[in-house]
C-alpha cells in the first residue's frame, strides 16, 4: 500500500486536526497520504465527486455518510475502506476515534477484519436506452417529488408481477441499508453480510403491502405509471435523478462488493444496542 485518501467530513468538528495527525502516522510508514474535503451538506444538492484510482486503501472521517460516499467511488475498484466515526449512528463507521491509530496500525499489518458487503445497482432505462446507471451501498429510494403525493409503479422480480404499487414511493435497500430509511418504513433487519435486496413500500395505499426479501440473482423491475407527482431516484440519498412516466427501473445486485475495515459482527449488534436502544429483556 503506497497510496492513500483520507475523505474528510469538513461539517463534522474535529475532522481536519485529526487528518493531520493520519496524514502523519502514514507517511511515517512510508505512504503517501492525501487529503479530499468532503462537504456533507453540499452533497444533498449537488453532486460530488473524487477520483479514487490508484489508492490503496480510503480512510474516511465522518458519519455513516461519508463512508456511503467514499464506498461508491471505491467499491468496484476494489479498494477496502477505513471509516473513523466523528458522526451519530456508526453503523457503518465503526473505528471510534480513541482508537484509530491501533486499528489502522492492525490493517497496515494485515491483522484486521475486512467486510464485504453488497451494493445495489439502479439502471433507468428511457425509451429503451439507457439514462441514468449507479449502485450504491445503502438503498435506492423511488419516491414523489412532493412529499406524501402519491405514485402509480408496476413492479416484478424476475418478470414475475408483484402487482400495481399506489404509494409514496418504494425503498430496495441491501443488507447493510436495511438499518437506514428501510428501517423507519418498516422493513426488516437484516445481518450485514447477506446477499438481499428488501423491497420496503412506503407509506403504501394498500394494507396488504408488506417488506419482500429478495435473493441476490434476481432483478427487480419497475415501470413509473402515469400520477400526479413527479417522481426521482434517490441513492444512497446523495445522488438524485429525475423519473418520467414509461421510465424502466431495473434493480439488482452487482458482482463486486464494497469492503470495509474492522466493520466486524461484535461491532454491528452492539451498533443495534447503543444507537437503536434495541434489547431482549423487559426494558426493550
Amino acid at each position: 500500500m503506497k497510496k492513500c485518501l483520507v475523505v474528510v467530513n469538513s461539517f463534522k468538528n474535529g475532522a481536519v486536526p485529526l487528518a493531520g495527525e493520519i496524514c502523519a502516522f502514514l507517511e511515517k510508514r512510508n505512504i503517501s497520504a492525501s487529503v479530499f474535503s468532503y462537504d456533507g451538506s453540499a452533497a444533498q444538492r449537488e453532486e460530488v465527486s473524487v477520483s479514487f484510482e490508484g489508492c490503496g486503501f480510503v480512510v474516511t472521517l465522518g458519519g455513516d455518510g461519508t463512508v456511503l460516499f467514499a464506498c461508491r467511488g471505491c467499491a468496484a475498484l476494489g479498494i477496502p475502506v477505513f471509516a473513523i466515526n466523528l458522526g451519530e449512528f456508526g453503523f457503518l463507521a465503526n473505528v471510534q476515534p480513541g482508537c484509530w491509530e491501533k486499528e489502522l496500525a492492525e490493517f497496515l499489518e494485515g491483522r484486521a477484519s475486512v467486510s464485504n458487503r453488497s451494493l445495489v445497482e439502479a439502471e433507468v432505462l428511457r425509451g429503451g436506452k439507457t439514462v441514468f446507471l449507479s449502485a450504491g451501498l445503502n438503498d435506492i429510494v423511488l419516491a414523489g417529488k412532493t412529499p406524501m403525493a402519491l405514485v402509480n409503479l408496476n413492479v416484478a422480480y424476475n418478470h414475475a408481477l408483484l402487482g400495481p404499487f399506489k404509494t409514496t414511493g418504494i425503498i430496495v435497500s441491501t443488507a447493510t441499508g436495511s438499518t437506514a430509511y428501510s428501517a423507519a418504513a418498516g422493513g426488516p433487519i437484516m445481518e450485514p453480510s447477506l446477499d438481499t435486496m428488501v423491497l420496503t413500500p412506503i407509506s403504501s395505499f394498500s394494507l396488504s403491502a408488506r417488506p419482500l426479501v429478495f435473493g441476490s440473482r434476481g432483478e427487480i423491475t419497475v415501470t413509473v405509471l402515469p400520477s400526479r407527482a413527479g417522481m426521482e431516484l434517490t441513492l444512497d440519498g446523495q445522488e438524485r435523478f429525475e423519473l418520467e412516466t414509461g421510465d424502466v427501473i431495473i434493480m439488482g445486485v452487482p458482482s463486486y462488493k464494497a469492503q470495509i475495515v474492522c466493520a466486524t459482527q461484535e461491532k454491528f449488534y452492539a451498533s443495534l444496542q447503543s444507537k437503536l436502544n434495541w434489547s431482549g429483556g423487559p426494558r426493550a
